[in-house]
């Protein structure tokens, strides 16, 4: 599998799990559950995010590394 389909993998998986949790914060309205997105939510999101600039990246610079091998 390539890079490229790896990142859009992860970002359609990250689109699920955001859609559940808008899902169950309809059900789960208490202090403990904005806790749960600060603590565990948000902190995903900033790292998935910024994995997916790096797959960006690194999707770009194989790319290239194929090119100049004479790849397609």
């Amino acid at each position: 599998m390539s890079v490229h389909s790896q990142r859009n993998q992860l970002g359609a998986l990250m689109k699920q799990l955001m859609a559940q949790w808008s899902e169950a914060k309809l059900h789960w309205r208490d202090n403990k559950a904005g806790e749960f997105e600060k603590r565990y939510l948000a902190e995903l999101v900033d790292n998935v995010n910024a994995s997916m600039v790096v797959l960006d990246k690194l999707d770009e610079t194989l790319g290239k590394i194929r090119r100049d091998c004479g790849e397609s």
